[in-house]
């Protein structure tokens, strides 16, 4: 072949090659184009968003509701069951597209954390918005729903998180329960002192007429503890998780029993110590910072009566059989104690089955009570049974606490400027949340709480209570 063939031939395939190369490139153009066009279509409008939020809205909203919900616009979609309590206010187009994300309850929480949105008024009325679901859905509606969903969560973009728990190792050893107690309690006692009672005590009070008020119902129920109990002067009291002493400061002042106290608050032991010293009762009551194990395998002793208010949520699952070994081990024959703790309440969501799947339950794990473990009463009473203790007396408190916590959540509100001056804005909403649900739950039957005392019956069969209620009772 001749080198002007060769050379001809040469041009040809760089001519072809040219051509693929120039189509190639008009292709990509042409595909960028059709995919920038796609997602310029795929950006909602305004119009888009509001038309899906009200859609999802009316789906998820109760039919009876005593609030208002407000848009970022403006629109107002107003309480269907006067008098109106509160008002849900959307703070932007983001919001509601991050409110529901998954799983629902950390994002419901989170976007308030964050401050996605706002609550006016009664915050426990929207607080338990997912247990009034009651909207029924065909399955042409529920596609639409999901379809919106979609809309408002890819328009939302993404979130910052809020700060969680930080707890390292093993569940329930006693290096991270002091972390979780630490979490929880050591976040200042100025605070708490904001909104408990004039004694400090974090536990669900008595209100054996209803009339009484916060600090008259601690009182009762720390007379009503110590009658259950039969305190007489001269015992020894153990109380598991003594917190800031209120029981232990009303057994010794008022039985005249020596009163031996642990916590693993080094918070909650400054203020408990300097409670005791005040009060003058440093011959009767000692306070520890002890984990419960460390106190009930220490052979220091045994005790007439030991006391555990709140406690038991702490434990654990796989920890309550050693806990109720530990405190029958530790209980003089005869001796009794009161287990006072939270359990699981009998009443279900009202969320469908598949909407139900969305929820984790972690959201009081992350950010209130980190590892803590709700057990049905029956569980309880089973792991105390198989210990050896006989069960006297049971009483569920639900109403009561319901009416604590009510309490609680209208004096952090009164001082919620104060609050945020000592936790931060994003503390102060995660409390308002949490005390306003605990009213909704507690209410509600979602959530019980009960005393149950127990007894180590002596080598006769005896158990230290009485054949009649009515001591507890007059």
């Amino acid at each position: 072949m001749s080198a002007s063939s060769r050379g001809g031939q040469a041009q040809g395939l760089l001519s072809g090659t040219g051509r693929r190369m120039a189509w190639t490139a008009a292709a990509g153009v042409t595909a960028a184009a059709l995919v920038a066009r796609r997602q310029r279509q795929a950006v909602p409008t305004p119009a888009q968003l509001r038309a899906a939020a009200l859609e999802v809205l009316e789906a998820a909203l109760p039919q009876k509701r005593a609030f208002d919900v407000q848009l970022w616009d403006g629109t107002v979609l107003p309480a269907t069951s006067p008098p109106t309590r509160a008002r849900l206010v959307l703070n932007s187009e983001h919001s509601l597209g991050r409110m529901l994300g998954l799983p629902l309850d950390l994002a419901l929480g989170e976007a308030y954390l964050r401050g996605d949105f706002e609550i006016a008024g009664d915050v426990s009325v929207i607080a338990g918005l997912t247990e009034a679901f009651d909207t029924p859905l065909t399955a042409g509606r529920l596609a639409r729903l999901l379809g919106d969903v979609q809309l408002l969560r890819r328009s939302a973009g993404p979130a910052p998180h809020p700060v969680t728990a930080q707890l390292h190792g093993e569940r329930h050893t006693r290096e991270r329960d002091r972390e979780a107690v630490t979490h929880h309690y050591d976040v200042s006692n100025d605070f708490y002192r904001l909104w408990l009672d004039r004694r400090m005590v974090y536990s669900c009070g008595y209100f054996p007429t209803g009339a009484e008020t916060l600090d008259q119902a601690q009182e009762a129920k720390l007379e009503h503890i110590c009658r259950k109990l039969r305190l007489r002067e001269g015992e020894r009291l153990l109380d598991i998780g003594c917190g800031w002493g209120g029981l232990a400061l009303y057994a010794a002042g008022h039985y005249g029993v020596e009163v031996l106290g642990v916590t693993l608050s080094e918070a909650q032991l400054r203020e408990g110590r300097a409670r005791v010293e005040a009060a003058g009762l440093g011959h009767l009551v000692r306070l520890e910072l002890r984990d419960y194990r460390d106190v009930l395998a220490s052979g220091e002793g045994t005790f007439d009566k030991i006391s555990s208010v709140g406690m038991a949520e702490h434990v654990g699952r796989r920890n309550m059989p050693g806990y109720f070994r530990a405190a029958y081990a530790a209980l003089k024959p005869g001796g009794l104690m009161m287990n006072h703790a939270i359990a699981a309440g009998t009443r279900r969501t009202n969320l469908p089955a598949w909407l139900g799947t969305l929820y984790s339950g972690n959201f009081n794990q992350k950010y209130v009570f980190p590892d803590g473990e709700l057990l049905p009463l029956w569980e309880t009473l089973q792991h105390a049974s198989a210990a050896h203790f006989e069960v006297r007396d049971v009483e569920n408190l639900r109403e009561h606490y319901a009416r604590t916590v009510a309490a609680w959540s209208r004096n952090l509100e009164a001082h919620a400027d104060e609050a945020r001056a000592l936790v931060g804005e994003e503390r102060l909403r995660l409390w308002r949340l949490y005390l306003a649900a605990c009213v909704t739950y507690f209410a509600g039957g979602h959530l019980a709480i009960f005393q149950s005392l127990l007894a180590k019956p002596d080598g006769v069969g005896r158990a230290g209570v009485p054949l009649s209620r009515g001591d507890v009772y007059r």
